[in-house]
């Protein structure tokens, strides 16, 4: 299974992501979120590959998501916009996401990359 992992190496939570990854054998193609960000084709497909909903994306924590005031922003933006948004900047972007052409995952919860990724 050809898996794409989007994470950002400063992020504590990325690293504990790719720390079970490396120790149950997945083997991956690495990005960094920041410096190559998905693009909006292929976001569409980790969303949708996902089952959940676009908003679960934001890195709602995130420095550049509280700078741009996006908490009032989004509800009044289409998703075309909203995709386009996370696009532009790999800091947006809940991470890591964990992707393999059909299912992914976005944050990590050991329980889920277990189901997931096993």
């Amino acid at each position: 299974m050809a898996v794409t992992y989007y994470g950002y190496p400063k992020c504590t939570t990325c690293r504990k992501a790719k720390k079970w990854l490396d120790e149950h054998g997945v083997t991956y193609d690495e990005f960094d979120i920041k410096e190559a960000p998905p693009s909006e084709e292929q976001l569409r497909e980790i969303i949708s590959g996902s089952g959940l909903d676009l908003k679960k994306f934001f890195n709602t924590s995130g420095k550049v998501y509280r700078e741009n005031g996006l908490k009032d922003r989004l509800p009044e933006m289409s998703e075309d916009e909203q995709i386009r948004l996370l696009a532009s900047d790999g800091m947006l972007i809940k991470r890591p996401i964990v992707y393999d052409g059909e299912k992914a995952t976005v944050g990590f919860r050991e329980a889920e990359f277990e189901s997931a990724w096993s």
